[in-house]
């Protein structure tokens, strides 16, 4: 684990890849081989799982120790490499993780594109591709504050039940702008009660009223979704899923219904986040904060930053708008001279 004053070191696993915009139809960025990170003798690990990426893969194999599942797209490219590389630098059992890459169903060339860079760069990573019907969703979209949130693979999260092989139970899934500064095992490992299907940290101390609209908190039937629950705002972008549980209960229907709901009647604004409030919302398990020390990437100007979570933290989230690879692109904000550390001295009254 490391502290928040460690974590500016953590952006070098970004500059694995060469600089230079990307879009989507573009060349993908070119990235090193990482290293070869093998298992602990002392941790008791499996034996290593084959390398793979078809569906002959050793995704039902019992020496997968855990299941980690991510979209994988080429704007967010960087930021899974990154994750990747995270996960594995910090596990006991690196060779024992499986992943599940989630992609666009529409464009095989270009999956096959990400595929291969994941290869390249990981030759042992045991790891399979999912081809995600974008369509499953595209006619459940509402538009929300911001662009970036209305990517139908934004949505792949809610499909995992139904998309992972049967024989996989737990799985953990990650956002592609995280980086990991613990072992993911602890995480996985999470204690799941009887009924829940989900674990994630919470934040009770939000304002909870603040994710859905004035329309539907002055419903009396939508209002009264959340009583006998003690709703509290959580982020998606980290969790721990009972895939059974999940079938079972028909939590992807439900996350639908709302979704369909929202398209007749604006009772939200952002996103894939409040179906799972509305589904979920005081009835997950709680996890540590730091496992998700989220708010990364927001904007001081307006005022749009999270605090930071005290203590040690298991995994940053640039969970806002700028996205560290964004930021490797982006020209320089300042002078030649001023990069340079030859900055101006601050004028009288000028206050930071």
């Amino acid at each position: 684990m490391l502290s928040m004053s460690r974590a500016p070191l953590l952006l070098a696993l970004l500059l694995l890849c060469a600089a230079g915009a990307e879009a989507a139809a573009a060349p993908l960025p070119r990235f090193r081989e990482a290293p070869h990170f093998t298992n602990s003798a002392s941790a008791r690990c499996p034996a290593p799982l084959p390398p793979a990426s078809g569906k002959d893969g050793a995704a039902c194999s019992p020496r997968a120790a855990v299941h980690v599942a991510m979209t994988l797209d080429a704007s967010y490219l960087r930021g899974t490499m990154a994750a990747v590389l995270s996960v594995l630098r910090h596990a006991s059992c690196p060779e024992s993780v499986y992943f599940h890459f989630l992609t666009a169903a529409g464009s095989p060339t270009r999956t096959a594109e990400l595929v291969a860079a994941v290869r390249a760069s990981f030759p042992s990573l045991a790891f399979r591709a999912y081809p995600f019907d974008e369509s499953r969703v595209a006619g459940r979209i509402s538009a929300s504050v911001r662009g970036a949130l209305d990517r139908p693979l934004n949505y792949a999260r809610s499909y995992l039940a139904t998309t992972l092989p049967a024989c996989v139970r737990r799985v953990v899934y990650l956002d592609s702008d995280v980086v990991l500064t613990d072992d993911v095992a602890a995480l996985a490992a999470t204690a799941l009660p009887e009924g829940a299907a989900v674990a994630a940290p919470e934040y009770c101390g939000a304002n909870f009223t603040a994710y859905f609209t004035p329309g539907f908190w002055a419903s009396p039937a939508l209002a009264r979704t959340f009583r006998g629950r003690r709703a509290c705002y959580f982020n998606t972008g980290v969790m721990v899923l009972d895939l059974p549980r999940w079938r079972a209960a028909g939590y992807t229907a439900q996350i639908e219904g709302w979704m369909e709901l929202q398209r007749r009647v604006r009772i939200y604004e952002l996103g894939s986040l409040p179906p799972f409030l509305l589904v979920f919302a005081g009835r997950i398990a709680a996890v540590d904060h730091r496992w998700n020390q989220h708010g990364l990437g927001g904007d001081n100007y307006q005022g749009l930053c999270r605090g930071l979570h005290a203590g040690p933290v298991s995994l940053l989230h640039w969970s806002g708008k700028g996205k560290p690879w964004d930021r490797l692109d982006a020209r320089p904000a300042l002078p030649a001279r001023r990069r340079l550390g030859q900055v101006r001295p601050p004028s009288p009254g000028h206050r930071d």
